[in-house]
Parts: structure tokens; sequence; C-alpha cells
């Protein structure tokens, strides 16, 4: 099962490759990884989504708080939040199916931010779902290139897990 860790951390010059020796050292992968500014000055926030059991998250999350400038460490897996990912994705758009193309983008709320004769770059915003979707579609017309931020997420102060919540109204709706 994968796993979102949120750890707070000083923002201080070796942090980030303490944390990646921890890992390294002990045979634990990183699927994704964000780091950026927190809320309050000189505080950074990582996202890591990392695979594993209950067990080895456990473990992982002791070993984070035994490192220096860790604040601290939360497994915000089964917690409701709320997840983005941003992506680009570079797809060949020949003068055929750029219409169709464009018309993904559109459904998806995909910006173009890049155009040529042969190609088209788009920027995705959402979800992991939602970006994974847009690519499988895209992926039919050739996908050149492709980069991602990975996941942040943040604990949503409602406590409303909105995953939930769509798969019960679909569900509902099903069954009707």
């Amino acid at each position: 099962m994968k796993h979102t860790l949120s750890v707070l951390v000083e923002d201080e010059s070796g942090v980030l490759s303490r944390i990646a020796g921890l890992f390294a050292r002990r045979g634990f992968n990183i699927e994704s990884l964000a780091v950026g500014p927190a809320e309050k000055i000189g505080i950074s926030r990582i996202t890591m989504i990392v695979p594993g059991d209950n067990r080895t998250i456990e473990q992982i999350i002791k070993q984070l708080y035994k490192l220096v400038n860790i604040l601290s460490v939360q497994d915000i897996t089964n917690i409701p939040c709320v997840e983005r990912e941003l992506v680009l994705i570079k797809v060949q758009a020949t003068n055929n199916h750029r219409t169709s193309i464009l018309d993904i983008a559109n459904i998806f709320r995909a910006k173009v931010v890049d155009i040529a004769q042969e190609y088209l770059i788009l920027e995705v915003t959402g979800d992991p779902g939602k970006t994974m979707a847009i690519e499988q579609l895209l992926s039919e017309y050739g996908i050149v290139e492709i980069a991602r931020t990975g996941k942040i997420s943040l604990i949503r102060s409602s406590n409303i897990n909105t995953e939930f919540l769509r798969k019960t109204l679909s569900s509902q709706i099903i069954h009707s």
C-alpha cells in the first residue's frame, strides 16, 4: 500500500539529504517527493509517497523522528485531505488530432502552455486520479515527454472525505 507522509522540517541545508540517506540505508523507496516552504518562515513541508505496510511506515516515522531538524511526521493516508499534482505533458498534435487533444484539455481544464507546429504542452493540475486519466487519454496521440511535481497534500479542516462522498454518490446513482 502507498502511504502519504507529511513531514515538517527546519529549513536548513542537508535536511533532505539526511532524509534520503535514511531511506537508502534502510532500503526504503520514495515514490514521490515534493518539498516547499510551509506556513511559517524557516519551516518546509515535505510530502512523500512511500510504499509499505503499516509496520514499515511506523518504522520509517520512528527513524525520521531521530533525525535532526525534523519537527513533525504524520501519516495522512487515511485522513481526509486535499491532494493535488501538477503535470506538464508534451503531446504530438498534428493537424488531424489537434482539435481532439484541445477538446480533452478543455474537459480536464488543462491549460495549453506551449504550442508548436506538431506539439502541444499542456499543464494539468488536479488530484492524482485526474492526472492519470488525462495521461491515459493523451497517450493515444503520442506523449513525447512528461514532468510532474509529485503529490502535495493538506489535511481538510472540515474533516469531510470527498473521496468517500464521491464513492457513496456513485454507488447510489448506480443502484437507483
